[in-house]
C-alpha cells in the first residue's frame, strides 16, 4: 500500500516566461500522477499538490532543478491526490489575488518591502517582550477564522483576499500603525503580500510568520499562543496540530450554526441557485435536510421544501 502526502509550496521570484513555466509543471505533475492546484504569475508560483510519497519526492527534486526555485521551502502534510478533484495550473496575473499585481515587487530573493519574517520561536519571544503591544492580523478570509486563529487575533471583516485593500484604507485599522503587528496565514504566502500592502499604507512595524500557521502548529501544536483548528482548501476541509481535537490543549473555536455543538466542518449550503456559503454544520445536523442551510431565511426555506419533498 502506497504512502500519500500532501505539498504545500510558493516561491516569489521573477519568471520571465510563465507560460513555460505552466506548461512545464503540468507536465510534470501528469507524468507523476499528482493533482492540486498551481498557479504561476511574472511574480512566482505558488501550488499545493499531493500524491504518492515517491512521486511527491520526485516532483520536489525536479521542481528545484529550476534555478529561481532552487531554495524553495516545502511543507509536508498528511493526505494524497484524492484529497483533490483534479490538476489544474494555470498562469494568473497574481499568484495571490490581491488585485494588485501592479503594486507588487518581487526580485529573486522574493517580495521587495515585505514584513519582517519571524520564525515560530520569535514569534513567542515578540510577545513575551512587547506583550499586549503586539497585534496578531488574520491573513486569511474571515470564515476560516470561525474555527481557529491566533489568541485575541484581529479578524478582518473579508471574504476574499480582493476585500483587502478596501479594508485597509478604511481606517478601521489605523490604531495598529504604531505598534507591532504579526500578520499570519496558512502556509505564509498570502502574508507576503499583504504586508507589503500594509507597510504601502502605514503600517510602521509589519512582521509575518515563516511558513505561516503551518509551521507555527508543527513547532507549538497546541501549547503555543494558536487556539482551534486549520482550515485547508482540500477534501480535509480542517487539519489540528499535536494529537488533533483529542489534544489535552486543543481549544474548540467552531461551532454548528444550528445546534451550537462543537465542530470544524464546513458545508455548502443546500440552496445551490443563490448561496454559496460555506458554513459549520455538525455531523448530526447535516444528516437532516431541514438544517443543511446556512441560517438565512431563504435558505432556510429551500431547505424546509427539500425536506417536504424527501417526506413525500
Amino acid at each position: 500500500m502506497s504512502i500519500g502526502k500532501i505539498l504545500l509550496y510558493y516561491c516569489f521570484t521573477p519568471l520571465k516566461d510563465p507560460q513555460a513555466i505552466m506548461l512545464w509543471q503540468r507536465d510534470l505533475c501528469e507524468s507523476l500522477g499528482l493533482k492540486g492546484r498551481i498557479l504561476v504569475s511574472e511574480h512566482g508560483i505558488n501550488g499545493t499538490v499531493g500524491g504518492d510519497l515517491n512521486a511527491c519526492k520526485r516532483y520536489v527534486r525536479k521542481t528545484r532543478d529550476y534555478p529561481g526555485f532552487k531554495k524553495m521551502a516545502f511543507k509536508w502534510s498528511e493526505g494524497s491526490a484524492d484529497d483533490f478533484p483534479r490538476l489544474s495550473v494555470k498562469v494568473r496575473d497574481e499568484i495571490v489575488a490581491f488585485g494588485a499585481p501592479e503594486e507588487l515587487q518581487v526580485d529573486e530573493d522574493g517580495v521587495v518591502g515585505g514584513g519582517v519574517h519571524l520564525r515560530p520561536e520569535q514569534v513567542n519571544e515578540l510577545v513575551a517582550e512587547r506583550g499586549d503591544d503586539v497585534v496578531f492580523f488574520d491573513g486569511r478570509n474571515a470564515m476560516e477564522a470561525e474555527i481557529g486563529k491566533f489568541k485575541g487575533a484581529v479578524v478582518p471583516d473579508v471574504n476574499t483576499t480582493h476585500d483587502f485593500i478596501k479594508e485597509l484604507e478604511s481606517g478601521k485599522y489605523d490604531w495598529m500603525k504604531n505598534r507591532p503587528v504579526v500578520s499570519y496565514c496558512t502556509g505564509g504566502i498570502r502574508c507576503e503580500v499583504l504586508s507589503a500592502l500594509m507597510k504601502n499604507r502605514g503600517f510602521n512595524e509589519v512582521y509575518q510568520i515563516d511558513g505561516g500557521i503551518v509551521r507555527y502548529g508543527e513547532k507549538y501544536g497546541n501549547d503555543g499562543l494558536w487556539e482551534g483548528s486549520m482550515y485547508v482548501f482540500d477534501n480535509r476541509m480542517h487539519h489540528e496540530f499535536g494529537i488533533g481535537t483529542e489534544d489535552p490543549g486543543f481549544i474548540q473555536l467552531g461551532h454548528c450554526v444550528h445546534c451550537g455543538a462543537g465542530t470544524n466542518t464546513f458545508h455548502n449550503c443546500i440552496n445551490e441557485d443563490t448561496c454559496r456559503r460555506q458554513v459549520l454544520i455538525c455531523d448530526d445536523c447535516v444528516q437532516h435536510t431541514e438544517t443543511q442551510h446556512c441560517g438565512r431565511l431563504d435558505c432556510a426555506a429551500v431547505a424546509a421544501r427539500g425536506a417536504e419533498n424527501a417526506d413525500n
